[in-house]
């Protein structure tokens, strides 16, 4: 089955999803600041792909994927196998380029920003893939 054409940057539906999605990942930083955090990088880029948010608290250090979805499941469920290999891969770059955390815990979280709730904090949502 073919792969549907990708959405042109200019296709104001792509524009609306990249606004919920910032504003997603706004909220999703806002509440990991008050759970004790310090939002590190937002929108990181690697070869790999993007990391939506690093943030450390202690002695770790939290890769996070925010999904805005309807509810929770459908949010959750958006975090497939290649999306964990993605963030991976991600991870070990943005490590690689930031050294003085080498000694920190390395864990993959998911915040999940559903309407007219509180984000929701996944700690430790999936283990790093090779």
């Amino acid at each position: 089955m073919a792969k549907a054409p990708e959405p042109s940057p200019a296709d104001p539906r792509r524009r609306a999803a990249e606004r919920r999605g910032h504003g997603a990942e706004t909220l999703a930083a806002w509440a990991l600041r008050l759970k004790g955090y310090r939002i590190l990088g937002r929108r990181v880029k690697t070869p790999h792909g993007e990391i939506d948010l690093v943030a450390v608290r202690r002695d770790t250090v939290a890769i996070v994927e925010v999904k805005a979805r309807a509810d929770a499941d459908t949010a959750l469920s958006a975090v497939g196998s290649g999306t964990q290999r993605r963030l991976s891969a991600a991870a070990r770059v943005w490590l690689a380029r930031h050294p003085a955390y080498v000694g920190h815990t390395i864990r993959f979280d998911i915040v999940m920003v559903v309407p007219r709730r509180w984000p929701s904090h996944l700690a430790n949502a999936f283990a790093a893939t090779d």
